[in-house]
């Protein structure tokens, strides 16, 4: 997962959150990864991904709080995120002191 470090227009489509992806983040939106975008005022979230067949979008309001904001993110264009990560994520949770669990490969 992937979340965009800019806020974005909540009224993009597909064609529009396509591009960003594209251009802004550098990936490739058919790779089968999900991309995270974030409503400026953060009480929207969009996830564009791939399912194999075509572009799929799930969208997510909250009633409330506000949905962590990935351009708070020092030096980042991008946010990595683990599915467990984006679950709390669209639950409303901060992702604050994100560590790894996965120990790193061994050469």
């Amino acid at each position: 997962m992937w979340a965009c470090a800019t806020p974005v227009d909540m009224r993009w489509s597909f064609d529009r959150l396509y591009s960003t992806v594209v251009n802004d983040l550098g990936k490739q939106p058919l790779s089968g990864d999900m991309f995270v975008f974030v409503a400026r005022s953060r009480k929207r979230a969009k996830v564009l991904f791939w399912d194999g067949t075509g572009l799929c979008i799930f969208q997510k309001r909250l009633e409330k709080g506000r949905f962590f904001a990935p351009w708070r993110t020092p030096n980042a264009a991008t946010l990595k995120m683990s599915m467990t990560e984006l679950s709390l994520f669209l639950e409303g949770s901060e992702l604050e002191g994100r560590l790894p669990l996965t120990p790193s490969a061994y050469a």
